[in-house]
């Protein structure tokens, strides 16, 4: 009779301790009314028109199929800066926070199959961050819970802030416009860059018989440590000219262009070594001049093969927020590290301006990624 108080006095402290366990674990993920984020004053280059503000609202409504997310690290891209420079300034001041890509902690689930406390990476579209103002570099932001995918446990946030829009143009290139098939050949123009790592390491993956990619000498280590089985230095030679030698018996099924050159000289020259039932994907052409748009857009997507057109074809990439897509390159990274992460370089977030240096120097070997939680791995 005497030892049912006893129990009956743990069993009350045990239930006491689980609910401060979950006051703390609730409290710890109550997000505040204000946060710092990185934010647009302007049109025009990083340095001179991001500030880091410490008085943006911290979204207090979700819409359904949002979810809040509490930002752990955000890995910079090309398009980032390049909007920057390129849009409005009335629409860029509309922005709360900028960038795309993202790795965090879900704080409100808000009803969709993320629950509270899940780990996370993922991204925020261009059009996305564009209508509702939401971005990478804030200590919170507001997404939709489709853009986002458990991290795989073999992936530090830092290193998962990385793989969404690298990961997913590459992986869309070749599963959905390449349809690429075991034993295929694939080659890869711009081997270093973010997207063309992913791409030879998805190559791999997807058990292509032979990669080729192209790079400067200083890198040919770091490419073929991805599993390139060609290199070619485009420093030495026309990189058409050293294809169109190498490919005299032995064609390319695939050709990625990961670099976005305008010169439309790869495409052109492409019957040299690409297969005739191969396509030559773009991720698109980056330049400057009417007339060099005007020369690539007649040569390779409107001159007839009677005038002399290539007899190849020519796809765009452009990147899609298809959850299955991201869930499937998530499990790729599960599997054996069949993908591993690319991380050239961690900024701390107040440094977010020495971190888009580093971008615009075009020469990081994988993705420059700003640790929003100093805590972050």
């Amino acid at each position: 009779m005497s030892e049912q108080p006893a129990a009956d006095s743990a069993a009350a402290t045990k239930a006491a301790a689980a609910q401060i366990d979950a006051d703390a674990s609730t409290k710890k993920l109550s997000p505040p009314e204000k946060q710092k984020s990185w934010r647009v004053t302007g049109k025009g280059e990083p340095a001179k028109v991001l500030r880091l503000g410490e008085d943006t609202p911290v979204p207090a409504k979700l819409r359904k199929g949002e979810v809040l997310v509490r930002v752990q690290a955000a890995a910079l891209n090309p398009v980032g800066y390049k909007m920057m420079g390129m849009l409005p300034a009335f629409l860029l001041r509309h922005v709360q926070a900028v960038e795309h890509d993202l790795a965090g902690v879900i704080v409100d689930g808000n009803g969709t199959e993320l629950k509270e406390g899940d780990e996370v990476f993922g991204w925020v579209p261009v059009d996305q961050w564009l209508r509702t103002g939401q971005g990478a570099l804030a200590q919170y932001t507001r997404l939709p819970a489709a853009n986002l995918t458990l991290r795989p446990a073999n992936a530090t946030p830092t290193q998962a802030a990385g793989f969404s829009v690298a990961g997913l143009t590459a992986y869309q290139a070749f599963v959905h416009i390449a349809q690429l098939k075991p034993g295929q050949a694939v080659f890869v123009n711009g081997g270093s860059t973010a997207v063309g790592a992913f791409a030879i390491q998805l190559a791999k993956a997807l058990v292509a018989a032979r990669v080729g990619a192209s790079a400067s000498g200083k890198n040919e280590a770091y490419v073929r440590g991805l599993g390139a089985d060609e290199f070619f230095d485009y420093t030495k030679a026309p990189l058409h000219e050293q294809l169109a030698a190498a490919s005299a018996e032995a064609k390319y099924d695939v050709f990625l262009e990961a670099v976005g050159v305008l010169d439309p000289t790869l495409f052109l020259k492409s019957e040299a070594y690409l297969a005739p039932h191969g396509v030559f994907i773009s991720v698109g052409p980056q330049g400057s001049g009417i007339g060099n748009y005007a020369h690539f857009v007649w040569n390779v997507l409107l001159k007839p093969g009677f005038l002399g057109g290539v007899k190849r074809k020519w796809r765009l990439v452009t990147v899609k927020p298809v959850a299955k897509d991201l869930k499937d390159f998530a499990k790729l990274v599960e599997e054996a590290g069949k993908i591993r992460p690319l991380v050239d370089s961690v900024y701390s977030f107040e440094d977010a301006l020495k971190a888009y240096e580093k971008l615009q120097t075009k020469r990081a070997t994988g993705k420059i990624v700003v640790r929003v939680d100093p805590a972050a791995e």
